[in-house]
Formats: C-alpha cells, structure tokens, sequence
C-alpha cells in the first residue's frame, strides 16, 4: 500500500494541483473580500461564506484523494452507471427540486441542497469519453454520432426544463470533444457562422442580413470558381431584379419592404445557380446554396426565436450585452455595477478589502457569479492578469496530459475536462467585463459554492488519477 502512494505521488502533475491549490487560496480571500463587513469575523468563521468555501475546500481535498485512490479502470466501467444515476437525480430535480431564482436546480436533503447538473457534467464527460473510445467507433457513420449526440443532448434538454439556460449551454462545449475525436471541421465552422447570423440578425435589419448573406455566397462562390465575371453579372442582376420589382409593387402597394423585393430577387436567381451547379457538376456550389437557404430562414426566424422561445430576462441581458437597449437600473445593473468594480482596480488594485464597490454591496451574487470583480477591484490588472494567467496554464497542461495518454478514454476525458473548464472560465469572466450575457454559471474553484467545487475537482482528479495510470 505504502508502495502504491509512493507510486502515484511520484507520478502525479504536481503543476496542475498547485494550480488547483491556488485558485481555491484565491477562492476564499476573494469570498471573504466580497462578504466582509463591520462586524469582521474572521475568514474561517464558519458563519461566514468565506469559512464555509474553506470547509467546502477540505471536503474536496478528501474528494481528491479518494478520487486518486479509487482504481483508474473504476471510471471506465462504471461510466454508464454514474450516467444513468445523474439523469435519475435531475429527473428527480425536475419533480422535487426547490425554485430558485427562477431556476428549479436544486435538489434538497434536509438542510443540505446540491446542484445535480454539477455532476451531470462529470458523469456526461465520462460518458462520451466511454462511448467514443471503442476502436470501432466511427463519428462519421450516423449511428455512432447519433450515439454520442445524445449522450449530450438528454442531460442537455433535462436542463433547459430546469429553466438554468446557463449550465445548458455548458454541454455545447463538449463540441470540442466531438471535435477531436473527428467531427469534421467545416461542421464547427457552420454551427459557429449560424451563431454568428442569430447576433447579426439581431443587430442589423433583414435587408442589410439579405445584402450580407448574399454577398458572402457569392464571394465564396467566386473565389472557389475563379469565375470573377459571372459573379458581378449575378450582383448586377440581383440588383436589377430588385430594384424594379421595388418600384412597381410599390405603386400597388405602398407598405412593400425592400427586403421582400430582395427575397424575389434571390428566389428567382436561385434555380439558374442550382441548374449551372448541376451541369458543370459542382457540388459545393449547390452547398453553397443549401447553407444560403438555410442561413435565410434562420435569419428570419430569430424574431420568433428571441420572443417566443426566450424569457423576458433572457431577452434583456442579451439586449444589454449586444447594446440594442441599455437599462442600468434593470437588466444590465449587475454588468454595469461589475465593470465600475474592476475599472476602479486600476492596474494595482485598491487592496485587499478597500473595494468599495465590494465593500457596500454594489454587486449582487458578487461571491458566486461575480467574484471576478472582486479580484478586479482590490488587486487590479495585474491580479486579473494572474487569475487569467493561472487558468490558461491549468488548460495548456490539462491539454497536454490529454495528447499524452495512450488509451483513448483517457485523452478523451482530458478534453472534456479542457472543454468544461474552458467554457465556464471564459463565460463567467465575459459577463463580468460586459462582453457575454449573464447566464449565471461559477467560476471554477473559486466562486462560492462546494457542488461546482466538487465537481471541478473531482474532474480534474479523475484526470490526474488517468495520468498516473498510464504508466502502469
């Protein structure tokens, strides 16, 4: 026994968990920062949420240990029995969980409350990782990616009826799974240009979208083809068929939009594009207008998307964030309070506990989603910057472990691992400084709470304990 810790001490990234060590150091001064009042009870009182995250913190370092102990192969084969009980818990959520803040996240056991989608996360990490890793899995055959889609997508849609958008939104990161295990890169790039079309549809007006779009496929189109000509000639034509039919409905109809004149003018050019695809037998050119079609009727059904299927507040944070509308009082009151913190930081900071905007509660949820700004306000740029800097080497070398494993469960977990920590870093700091919308998701190891801790950690330790594993 003595003989096994020595091995897996010897063995394991000590860079990874000092790493961990000192954001979770970072953790409770900034939860102490951002609850200190007059009172000044100490930082491990246990009335406080500063001694709570460092109860919390011990739990998880137990939790680490354990999670080293336990053997490696534990996590491939039970994979699927530590999925199937975290669907149970967030079906069981759904039926019996408690409201919060609009979200029905929470499940209660007596005094103690957990958050199931926490470690529906860990258990959907493992789960991909196991269903991809098989030599006979293929991302291309449908039945495989069909597979692994919903692997994701059930713990996904149990989420979304939670009503917690943010942590639904989570589970997109494991594109990046998908990604490396060969999901074909135009694939990425198509969901990424659609995301691209729903803000720019939302910002721009569905005759500057239609211009767009159709100057994007054409341009495409003639730098694939070289034929520089015939794409002015269809500019030209477009323009033509436009114009005039503008003019004559108008004069029998005076409330005729121009961008229904420009949609008449793409239909009627469309069938000659697909006829000259066919006959000069280009393939990609009839792609070309299969995404043009497609990217037309999203772009008008964002309208219907934004007012039907969004809430209300939904609505208003991404309206602040893109600013179509900007309401400090309201919807865009934690983004504006979170941005004066973290500007009045300066570059060195204020000191620990002379943030006035962390001292007299400006910010709400300050110690959970907003704990960025404290860190902002009383230690400036430069203690962003370390924060930041601390992250990018903990993802770099959780990368690096990954391309390092020799089985593919291992690596894959790695990445999934990467992708969850990745989307939460980048999401919670973004909404902070006004660049994301608020979608109410922690900031790994250090935000307040011990169900995100622990399942950060015990992510992350699984990993570690692979690492360790790959010697044997």
């Amino acid at each position: 026994m003595q003989s096994r810790s020595n091995n897996i001490l010897s063995r394991l990234d000590w860079v990874v968990v000092f790493i961990w060590m000192a954001l979770m150091a970072i953790s409770v001064i900034s939860i102490y920062a951002a609850v200190y009042d007059d009172e000044a009870r100490g930082i491990f009182d246990l009335s406080t949420r500063s001694g709570m995250q460092a109860l919390w913190i011990g739990v998880a370092l137990i939790i680490a240990t354990f999670t080293l102990i336990i053997e490696s192969r534990f996590y491939y084969v039970f994979a699927q029995i530590l999925y199937g009980l975290s669907i149970l818990l967030m079906i069981a959520t759904l039926i019996f969980g408690r409201e919060i803040n609009g979200n029905k996240s929470w499940l209660y056991v007596g005094p103690i409350g957990l958050q199931p989608v926490e470690f529906m996360k860990l258990a959907t990490a493992l789960m991909l990782a196991k269903i991809m890793s098989p030599h006979s899995f293929r991302l291309q055959h449908f039945s495989d990616f069909m597979k692994a889609l919903m692997v994701v997508a059930v713990p996904m849609a149990l989420t979304f009826l939670q009503h917690d958008t943010g942590s639904a939104l989570v589970f997109t990161a494991f594109i990046i799974v998908f990604y490396r295990a060969g999901l074909k890169p135009w694939i990425i790039m198509t969901c990424i240009f659609l995301i691209f079309l729903f803000i720019l549809s939302l910002l721009l007006t569905e005759e500057a979208t239609l211009i767009l779009l159709g100057g994007l496929v054409l341009a495409i189109f003639m730098v694939t083809t070289r034929k520089f000509k015939l794409g002015f000639i269809g500019v030209a034509i477009i323009a033509a068929i436009t114009c005039t039919l503008h003019y004559f409905l108008l004069l029998f109809d005076a409330e005729f939009e121009l961008y229904e004149s420009l949609l008449i003018a793409y239909a009627s050019i469309l069938p000659f594009a697909i006829i000259y695809a066919l006959w000069n037998k280009l393939q990609y050119v009839l792609l070309l207008v299969g995404l043009f079609v497609l990217s037309v009727g999203l772009s008008f059904s964002v309208d219907y998307i934004f007012d039907n299927v969004l809430k209300e507040h939904q609505r208003n944070r991404i309206n602040d964030t893109l600013g179509i509308v900007s309401d400090l009082k309201g919807a865009g009151y934690n983004v504006y309070q979170s941005k004066v913190a973290i500007g009045s930081g300066g570059f060195l900071g204020k000191g620990f506990l002379e943030g006035t905007q962390t001292k007299f509660n400006f910010i709400p949820e300050q110690s959970t989603d907003f704990i960025f700004c404290t860190i902002g306000e009383e230690w400036g740029f430069i203690g962003s910057l370390v924060v930041v800097g601390l992250y990018l080497l903990l993802l770099t070398r959780i990368l690096n472990i990954a391309e390092r494993q020799k089985k593919l469960f291992a690596k894959l977990c790695g990445y999934g691992v990467a992708a969850i920590l990745f989307f939460h870093m980048g999401v919670n700091i973004g909404m902070t400084i006004g660049i994301m919308p608020v979608v109410g998701i922690p900031l790994p190891f250090v935000s307040y709470g011990g169900s995100s801790l622990w399942t950060f950690t015990i992510l992350l330790f699984i990993l570690l304990k692979l690492d360790v594993a790959r010697y044997e």
